[in-house]
């Protein structure tokens, strides 16, 4: 994904935060003054995205010769060596860095002295969070609102917190605030993210929980419609968040669950702090306040010493938890994480694993879409004639409605991807 302003371009990889950040990244880069440039947003979660970052990094040096390109992101605070070991990078920048004001600005020279080029701290010495908050993101329907960064778990798979520090929370009232400012922009819908949002407050005096929070930002701010949440854990959901769920039409009826396997075996190797029947209970209390709840959810197919039963087991946990989006990610080695040591799936197994899962969200999707023909959805509009209702679910239609707008939709069909519908 790209992002333009004059003369620069900002290209994102990864999470939804990554596009949130390169928002930011694009005001500081107008703030500062930069021109003729490429910013690279990277990921770092496989090592896939770490080798699409330096292919772009590549082919963004031939097609602009003359430009400055920049790396930030995960993989450059991660592994900046990796980044500064290619000649066609002007300047890498950490996470902490990427959105500080004076980054992007002309370096001073002093003594004749070379310009830094690497400017990467230590992210676990970072303590803040969301002193970065931007008021909008541009040709969007939909705003952002980072509530925190960061995270304390220590997942084997997972090379994350390396990149992205200690959680740490946006202060309530920011957060407030900052909602305000977007619906007083005309947003209708916002979302809560983050690295690890269900970890929201705990590094906070009193230490309030995220339900709390969402519970403060529908009280103090009664003219938003649409209050949303990114992916949670599993293992933390709090009273006053099933509560809202369950009191709180303007919270929507869709939670992104970051289950990754279902077998309790995986789960442990894994060092995830839920099992199965967690899993379980969790959809279970959720849907018994709010029965209108979708769920989605990521899975890594194939995890070190994966057995075709232990396997099973995440398959059947799609139908038992009656999911409806699925992420599906093949197992990927990250070197320094305690997963790349131990004993791996054959790839061509993982592969296999990865197309089955994949292949049983689909029919999932199905289920879930043929559940909605006939129904009546209220649909935020994405762009001319693409809505996203309130439980997630895609819609295709015909008929005229404003883009950024909440419209009522008759679904009249379905096309295994997405519900048809007319206004």
């Amino acid at each position: 994904m790209s992002a333009r302003s004059p003369d620069v371009d900002i290209i994102t990889f990864g999470c939804r935060l990554n596009a949130y950040e390169s928002e930011v990244i694009r005001a500081r880069a107008a703030e500062d003054g930069l021109t003729d440039a490429v910013v690279f947003n990277t990921c770092a979660v496989t090592g896939e995205a770490v080798r699409q970052a330096r292919q772009a990094i590549r082919k963004a040096r031939r097609e602009r010769p003359g430009a400055k390109l920049i790396v930030t992101g995960c993989a450059a605070q991660i592994d900046p060596a990796a980044f500064a070991g290619m000649a066609e990078v002007d300047l890498i920048l950490g996470n902490a860095e990427k959105s500080q004001a004076g980054s992007y600005a002309p370096p001073v020279l002093q003594d004749g002295a070379e310009p830094v080029r690497v400017r990467v701290n230590d992210i676990m010495s970072v303590r803040e969070t969301a002193g970065h908050l931007v008021d909008g993101l541009k040709d969007r329907a939909r705003a952002y609102v980072e509530v925190q960064n960061g995270c304390d778990h220590r997942c084997t798979f997972c090379i994350i917190p390396f990149g992205r520090g200690n959680s740490r929370s946006a202060a309530a009232g920011e957060v407030v605030e900052q909602v305000r400012r977007l619906t007083a922009q005309g947003y209708q819908e916002i979302v809560l993210t983050g690295v690890d949002v269900t970890s929201w407050g705990a590094d906070l005096p009193g230490q309030p929980t995220l339900g709390q929070l969402v519970a403060r930002i529908l009280k103090l701010v009664p003219e938003l419609p649409r209050l949303r949440l990114s992916s949670i854990d599993a293992a933390e959901i709090d009273a006053d968040l099933l509560r809202c769920l369950r009191d709180e039409p303007r919270l929507m009826p869709y939670l992104h669950l970051s289950l990754q396997a279902g077998d309790d075996m995986i789960l442990k190797r894994m060092k995830r702090r839920h099992s199965r029947a967690d899993a379980l209970k969790l959809v279970a209390e959720v849907r018994a306040v709010r029965p209108d709840t979708a769920f989605g959810a990521d899975f890594i197919a194939g995890f070190p010493t994966e057995t075709e039963a232990m396997f099973e087991n995440t398959l059947k946990l799609v139908e038992e938890a009656d999911l409806s989006f699925l992420h599906v990610f093949p197992y990927s080695a990250r070197p320094g994480t305690p997963a790349a040591r131990m004993p791996p799936v054959k790839g061509p197994v993982v592969k296999d694993r990865a197309a089955r899962l994949r292949a049983a969200g689909d029919a999932a999707l199905v289920r879930h879409l043929e559940r909605q023909v006939g129904r009546t959805l209220k649909g935020l509009v994405e762009r001319e004639g693409v809505a996203r209702a309130e439980d997630f679910t895609e819609i295709a239609f015909t008929g005229e409605a404003e883009v950024g707008g909440v419209a009522e939709l008759r679904v009249t069909g379905h096309d295994g991807r997405r519900v048809l519908a007319v206004v």
